[in-house]
């Protein structure tokens, strides 16, 4: 008994808590959840030091390189100053009269071969130099110049600065190349007094679009050479259209002396650094694609994550199979003796599968049939032990009311009352009449009313002070009740009620019935009980038979409760008529609420 209470309850507390499924489902997220976060930040941190170091290695490039140009343009600034002093070139612009032709073109040659020589000390960077003597009017070049210099252009350019661009025709592309006008006039800075040496020093955009390509040979970047208003210069490799796009946007953000920013075209990011030239007031841009490097960080991210989705769905899927192969049988299992529990005891379980659930299937299916053939045969017992049950029961009845009535008739009798022995010898007849027919255990309410009947008028016979009422609704009459149901009550109301008390007599029988329950109270005026007697005597109808114990109340309930159920019973207390009540009830069964029935009987 307790073993199966321990079965009954393990449902319970299994329902109560998360399943297997659940369990294993939630630990495999649990499991997931830590790694997750701290690769994803252990991702987060390589990403973000790897793009540092990539800004701060590019920054140092482009630095050294911005470096490297200028290096180059303060070369060609300290030989256009050392030129302005070599004595040749002072000759030049203080040639006389007294010098003769071959001297003048000696010097003219020698000064043209020191700027030749100083354009070829290197092929990346050419460079172009021109000496005009303002006071002879003659310019000695290392280029071809086909027009000697204007005297408001080179008013408007002695500044001091590096401007770009001269008076010359663009190329088509709209390049130019930049000039630096130098002047040894100790008048104030940038002012022409008619006698001056002017030096010109220039180079193509050539020379960056060679350091750009070299620069970008040795890296990733697609470098150029920008100044706002004026046409960039490009790598001669650079990809124009991804150049057009970072122009528009460094048009419209202003450019500090060195700059790094991420910047998103296309939806690619791109690392864009900028460094201002000391000399020229351009800046030098490199454009790295951010998603191209870093490229391979993120395909290992993505690769991570996409195997522990994977090992998500194959964890998901192992627990699926350990619900569809253990927890599902476990449940089918516990559902099957929640059946057993509930009595029904023709469940079966069965299983497509051979392995322990299946043997466990086929022990619980032998369990089964064997409760349930024991089930039936203890209850063809019980109803075999009923039945001898009711007819002992009955039995015990007869007697009792024949030796009351077998006396009144020896008193009328021997007091020649023939009359009351006459009257009381038919309704004996007829009450034996009914009593004496085994072969029914049963009757109607109607006839129980009858006999009734005839008993209380025997009873009136013996005691004139008995007076009774019926009152049993027309739809009860028809009711099947065990046979002598109803006499045994009345009875004790007569002899422990009426009997009793010499101002009492009235005896009151009514019913009712409501939800399929039939109710019967019968009521006297009697001395009754106190509430201790009848708490008592309600708990020895539910106890086996005591010798102390009349027999006739305890044979009443138990004939109820067998043919009724466990909830029809007997019930004692106080009457409204000041008295004892017996309360009859019971389940009215399903066939007994058909109003034509009682018709028909």
């Amino acid at each position: 008994m307790h073993t199966w209470k321990r079965l009954i309850l393990f449902p319970t507390k299994v329902r109560s808590r998360f399943s297997l499924f659940a369990k294993i489902n939630l630990l495999i997220v649990v499991l997931f959840i830590p790694i997750l976060i701290m690769y994803t930040y252990s991702n987060s941190v390589t990403y973000d030091v790897v793009s540092n170091e990539l800004q701060i290695s590019n920054t140092k490039q482009l630095t050294f390189l911005s470096s490297q140009i200028d290096s180059r343009i303060n070369q060609m600034m300290d030989f256009s100053l050392i030129l302005s002093r070599d004595p040749n070139v002072r000759a030049f612009n203080g040639l006389n009269m007294w010098d003769d032709r071959y001297d003048q073109m000696q010097t003219r040659y020698v000064i043209q071969e020191k700027m030749t020589l100083q354009s070829g000390v290197t092929d990346i960077w050419p460079t172009r130099y021109a000496v005009y003597s303002q006071q002879n009017q003659e310019v000695i070049a290392n280029y071809n110049r086909s027009s000697e210099y204007d005297e408001e252009y080179l008013k408007k350019n002695m500044s001091g600065q590096w401007t770009y661009g001269d008076q010359g025709t663009a190329p088509q592309d709209g390049l130019q190349s930049f000039y630096w006008f130098f002047t040894d006039s100790l008048a104030q800075p940038g002012t022409l007094t008619g006698s001056n040496l002017v030096i010109e020093a220039s180079f193509s955009y050539e020379n960056i679009q060679n350091m750009l390509d070299t620069y970008k040979d040795g890296g990733q970047g697609d470098p150029f050479f920008y100044h706002k208003g004026d046409a960039p210069i490009l790598n001669r490799s650079a990809d124009k259209q991804l150049s057009q796009e970072l122009i528009h946007y460094l048009d419209t953000h202003s450019s500090a002396n060195t700059t790094q920013d991420v910047v998103e075209l296309g939806g690619k990011k791109y690392l864009v650094s900028s460094v201002k030239s000391t000399y020229l007031d351009w800046h030098l841009v490199d454009v790295i694609p951010l998603y191209q490097i870093l490229q391979p960080i993120s395909l290992s991210r993505n690769l991570f994550y996409a195997c522990m989705i994977l090992l998500l769905v194959v964890g998901i899927s192992a627990s699926i199979l350990l619900y569809r192969n253990v927890q599902y049988p476990i449940k089918k299992l516990i559902k099957g003796l929640r059946r057993v529990e509930q009595g029904d005891y023709s469940v079966r379980l069965h299983s497509n599968k051979q392995n322990e659930f299946s043997f466990l299937f086929r022990r619980f299916n032998d369990m089964s049939h064997q409760i349930q053939d024991l089930i039936e045969n203890v209850f063809h017992e019980k109803i075999r032990a009923r039945e001898a049950t009711l007819k002992q029961l009955q039995a015990q009845i007869n007697p009792h009311f024949l030796y009351n009535c077998l006396g009144y008739i020896i008193n009328m009798a021997q007091m020649k009352d023939e009359q009351a022995v006459v009257s009381m010898a038919h309704n004996l007849s007829a009450y034996y009449r009914y009593t004496t027919r085994m072969e029914r255990e049963t009757s109607s309410l109607q006839e129980e009313i009858k006999l009734l009947i005839n008993y209380l008028d025997i009873q009136k016979l013996r005691n004139g002070r008995i007076e009774y009422h019926i009152d049993i609704p027309e739809d009860m009459l028809h009711q099947s009740v065990p046979r002598l149901m109803l006499q045994p009550m009345v009875e004790n109301s007569v002899i422990h009620g009426v009997a009793k008390s010499y101002s009492s007599g009235e005896i009151r029988i009514t019913g009712e019935s409501e939800d399929g329950i039939g109710k019967i109270y019968i009521d006297d005026d009697g001395p009754g009980l106190s509430p201790e007697q009848y708490e008592a005597l309600n708990m020895k109808m539910q106890e086996p038979l005591q010798e102390e114990m009349g027999c006739g109340l305890w044979n009443t309930n138990q004939r109820i409760m067998h043919l009724f159920g466990t909830q029809s019973y007997l019930r004692f207390g106080p009457s409204p008529l000041g008295g004892f009540r017996t309360e009859i009830v019971w389940e009215i069964p399903k066939d007994d609420t058909d109003p034509e029935r009682g018709n028909r009987n």
